[in-house]
This record gives structure tokens, sequence and C-alpha cells, in this order.
């Protein structure tokens, strides 16, 4: 079982789940495939998910945009170094604030090293990234699922990818996320896949630019 994908075999994977269930071949021939979504699995991406949570991608990337014109080089060192007043010119929540400083900490301190991290299997990372206060189920999922391209995950917590999956499927609006997950099944081991299919038709429905 491959565990994970690269831009070599990504679109013969969408073509599986094509294959496997109508809905993606709808998603595909309305929209084309999905972008190979991609980013560098580091401290800079960390932060740039943290702020992806609970809010727009674009609000997100603005607040991240802000941020690396502010500090330069997104680094622990650079983060520990900022002060509440910069943080919040940088559009960081108070909570949010909290989060960075603590994963800056953990990697200073010693406690998280993100490049041995990036070699272990999922559910090793899983567990420490979640050591780190402001690091949920959620971050893990998008942190494996677009810098470490794992094949496999299904982040229920999604409030886009669970529309889109209720749109693409016509399920009801009270759909409980236990059905979803039931629903999931079929397309392992290829979740990831589904979910990318899933985005990218939620973000061209709607118009999405970021």
């Amino acid at each position: 079982m491959t565990d994970s994908f690269n831009e070599g075999n990504f679109i013969s994977l969408c073509n599986k789940l094509a294959r496997k269930d109508p809905g993606f071949k709808s998603i595909i021939k309305a929209y084309g495939y999905p972008p190979f979504w991609k980013r560098n699995p580091s401290f800079e991406t960390l932060i740039h998910i943290i702020l992806e949570q609970q809010v727009s991608l674009a609000s997100a990337k603005a607040a991240f945009d802000k941020l690396k014109a502010t500090v330069g080089t997104i680094s622990p060192e650079t983060i520990l170094a900022l002060s509440d007043a910069t943080f919040k010119s940088c559009y960081f929540s108070r909570q949010k604030t909290i989060y960075a400083r603590c994963l800056a900490k953990s990697i200073a301190d010693g406690m998280l090293d993100i490049h041995k991290l990036n070699q272990q299997d999922a559910a090793t990372i899983r567990s420490e990234l979640k050591k780190i206060k402001g690091i949920g189920d959620w971050t893990v999922d998008v942190y494996l699922m677009i810098c470490l391209h794992h094949t496999d995950l299904f982040p229920l917590g999604d409030i886009a990818l669970i529309n889109s999956i209720k749109h693409i499927k016509e399920l009801p609006s009270n759909t409980s996320k236990e059905e979803i997950a039931e629903l999931t099944v079929k397309w392992a081991p290829y979740r990831t896949i589904a979910a990318y299919l899933l985005w990218h038709a939620y973000i061209c429905r709607k118009g999405i630019v970021f």
C-alpha cells in the first residue's frame, strides 16, 4: 500500500478514485484536476497552518504575509522576539499569538525537531505535534496531507470539506460526521486524494481566490 503520493502519480490517483466513485468523475469533468498542493514541511508552514485555523484562507494569508514582511525570516527566534503589539499588527489573535510562541519555544528548547519528526510515521508525527498548545488533529492532518503528502487522511473537522462532500453527495445538512466518516471508508487508501478533489470542487464552486 502506498502511504504517500507525489506529483508524478497524483493524476492517476485522481482517475482511480473517479473510476470508483462517480462524484469524483463529475468534479474532474466540471472543474478539472485539483492543484498538487504542496508546502515545505517546516516551522514556517506550521505557523501558516495555525493561522488558517477557523478563518478563511485569504485572512490567514494576509496575516502570514504581514508577518513575513515584518520579520523577514519566520523562525523560532524571530517569533519569540516579537511583542504582543507586533503580533496584533500582523493580525494574530491573542490565542494564535500564544500558539505561535508555544510552537517556537518547543523548538528553541529542543523538545521538537521538525526535520527529524518529518521522517517518522503519521501516528508519531500526530502524537508529537499535539503535545504543543494550539495544535490539534486538523492542523496535523493538513500538515500530513499538504506538506508530507500522506495518502489516507480525511480531516472531518474541516468545514469546507464537509460542506463539499454534502454538496457532491446531496446529503442532508444535518448529516453527522460519523456518517461522513463511514462514507469515506470506501475511498481508502486514498482519502487524501478524495479530500483534494472535494476541496478543489468547493473552491471552484465558491469562486474562492487565495
